[in-house]
């Protein structure tokens, strides 16, 4: 992590302070940048595995529902994951749904036959300022090229879902952390997070404590006089969650209520126009599709021991946000419109803290 970036909270990161720091799981772009065109698609594999035939416990959380997303009502209703997660823009919805459940056909030829169908999952924002969100040039083909390049390591900032988002009316997109935990009973357990950060207005920005906000804006009105700042808030942010922690549906709902503590700590307010979800998962096991294997036996940790998991999952939300922030660059799109890198517009950000 570039040294510029100030460290959330108290617990240390992983290895690499990003969500693929969690066993197994890995993450994928594909990123179009073509003049007007600035748009992508991000996928987050829990494991490498068959997901339809091994599913991984999942819960969502709801903060504000100004969203398009697919597949949240049957996550809430049976507490697991069978596909990838994708993340994109609001208009590419339906094609990566498609794409996604072509992609699991292909994989499992029973599904919609001898088996039940599949729940496609798709998180999505809005990037119309910088993307011509209406010419809707996303298909197959991109979701796949996310899918085959997920990874252990990959790019944070305006990339992948990210690279038309904006956040704090600064460029935004995606940004990434990870912390280890260690309970009262000795066991230890890694948190990571991922977000899709499209939203804040700059006078509420709040980084690692400190009220930047106005001071920022005073810059960007000198950089960039023609941008009138936001009356209203109107982005979105999808905050991931994974865990290593042997979690089940219930206690995985509680993990991703917490992620709203960190958005909470950038400015943010969850406005009227902002749509604000979380989704945890834990890779720790596994739940068989076909009814003839065997469900599997998980001493699930005991809820009092759970506020370390709580705390890892404020300070890594918080930390992807800030990362989303700090990696992203400079980015002119549709009609003429531009976001401002935080690097470009705070190159002293660590003497501002």
């Amino acid at each position: 992590m570039p040294d510029f970036i100030p460290h959330i909270g108290q617990l240390f990161s992983g290895k690499h302070n990003i969500i693929t720091d969690v066993s197994s799981v890995k993450v994928g772009h594909c990123t179009l940048n073509h003049g007007e065109l600035q748009t992508g698609v991000t996928v987050v594999t829990p494991h490498c595995g068959n997901l339809f035939c091994d599913k991984v416990p999942a819960a969502a959380t709801v903060l504000n529902g100004f969203g398009k997303s697919i597949g949240l009502i049957q996550i809430d209703e049976l507490g697991v994951l069978e596909t990838p997660i994708v993340l994109t823009n609001t208009f590419g919805v339906g094609a990566m749904a498609q794409a996604q459940i072509r992609q699991s056909i292909r994989e499992n030829p029973q599904i919609g036959r001898d088996w039940s169908t599949v729940n496609p999952l798709i998180f999505e924002c809005n990037d119309g300022y910088l993307n011509d969100i209406q010419a809707m040039v996303l298909d197959e083909s991109h979701y796949l090229q996310a899918l085959s390049s997920s990874n252990t390591f990959f790019t944070q900032g305006a990339v992948g879902a990210g690279r038309g988002m904006s956040c704090f009316e600064l460029k935004g997109g995606i940004g990434s952390a990870s912390r280890i935990t260690t309970l009262k009973s000795g066991e230890s357990y890694t948190v990571g997070a991922l977000v899709l950060a499209n939203f804040g207005r700059l006078s509420t920005l709040t980084i690692a404590g400190k009220q930047l906000g106005t001071l920022l804006q005073q810059r960007l009105a000198c950089q960039v006089p023609q941008i009138k700042p936001l009356t209203e808030e109107k982005g979105s942010i999808i905050m991931l969650i994974a865990t290593d922690a042997p979690l089940d549906a219930r206690q995985l709902k509680r993990l991703s209520r917490r992620a709203g503590v960190g958005l909470s700590r950038t400015g943010a307010f969850f406005g009227n126009g902002s749509g604000d979800i979380s989704l945890a998962f834990s890779t720790a096991y596994t739940l068989p599709h076909q009814t003839e294997r065997p469900m599997p036996a998980v001493a699930f940790l005991h809820d009092a021991l759970l506020d370390p998991l709580f705390q890892a999952t404020a300070d890594c939300v918080e930390q992807a946000i800030i990362n989303a922030l700090c990696y992203a660059e400079t980015v002119d799109g549709y009609n003429g419109h531009r976001r401002t890198a935080l690097r470009d517009l705070a190159p002293d950000l660590r003497n501002l803290l």
